[in-house]
């Protein structure tokens, strides 16, 4: 970079002043709900360093509505929808990234397409496709219509487009069919790439909110976000301290998912070459 670009004096100060207060106002809501949830309800509006610590409200919170149920279901939905996302994105990458059939540049148009709409315009549509499918109020209604993702395969077709040639044409020497040429060199070369999108989609899937609110009904199919939405909208009153417990359970996955594995993810889009 031209030293003319480099930030200089005043302009890195107010850049450093800016980071800091972008961070402190990202860190405040989730610090909020940690000092709330780890003390007794009193202490939700005023802050005393010596105030007692307390894992009453958890208990309360797990013990209000049915958390474990709710956790189990959100586990099952992130796991079907990217085991089928992983299959059918791999399935397709790959016929776009090194085969030729007719229609290959307007399928692949039309996956572009889907990357800009949002799931959201579809909603009234994807309604009456599980209506008619008579699923609703199930696992599968939530995760059917995400089961083919535009930005899986783009993702993975632009990997697999990385992978030298030689290779592929060295596998069928040796013999190997398609599948095989697929499964023993485009995936164990795209490892990291396969990582990173199972993060997003995880991270995306379990918090997923409004289909699931429209599709489900019941306890036997809502996924945390639902059911921690139910809890706190109760008519009883509002205990924060309850609340902002049952909140922390529910993103707890996440949130060490991320810190067992940020430096693997980073790693992993930086080697994906995602722009």
């Amino acid at each position: 970079m031209s030293r003319l670009y480099e930030p200089r004096g005043p302009w890195l100060a107010l850049e450093t002043v800016a980071a800091w207060l972008l961070g402190i106002l990202w860190i405040l809501p989730l610090a909020y709900a940690v000092w709330t949830a780890f003390h007794p309800s009193e202490y939700s509006a005023r802050f005393e360093i010596l105030a007692p610590l307390t894992l009453e409200n958890f208990v309360r919170a797990w013990e209000a509505a049915p958390f474990a149920r709710y956790f189990l279901n959100s586990f099952a939905l992130v796991t079907m929808v990217l085991s089928c996302q992983l299959v059918l994105c791999t399935l397709a990458a790959y016929a776009f990234a090194r085969f030729e059939f007719p229609g290959k540049d307007i399928a692949f148009i039309l996956v572009l397409v889907q990357l800009m709409i949002m799931p959201d315009v579809l909603i009234v549509e994807n309604y009456r496709t599980m209506w008619r499918l008579g699923i609703l109020d199930s696992i599968p209604a939530i995760g059917l219509p995400y089961i083919a993702s535009a930005f899986g395969i783009f993702l993975l077709r632009q990997t697999f487009k990385t992978v030298p040639k030689e290779l592929d044409e060295a596998a069928r020497v040796e013999g190997a069919g398609p599948l095989a040429v697929l499964l023993k060199v485009y995936v164990p070369l795209a490892k990291p790439v396969y990582l990173a999108y199972g993060l997003v989609s995880v991270s995306y899937h379990w918090n997923n909110f409004l289909w699931p609110l429209i599709v489900t009904n019941s306890v036997g199919s809502r996924p945390v976000t639902v059911g921690l939405q139910v809890f706190s909208s109760g008519d009883q009153g509002i205990d924060w301290s309850i609340i902002t417990a049952a909140t922390l359970m529910t993103s707890a996955p996440l949130l060490v998912g991320f810190l067992l594995f940020q430096r693997q993810f980073v790693q992993s889009f930086m080697r994906a070459g995602i722009r």
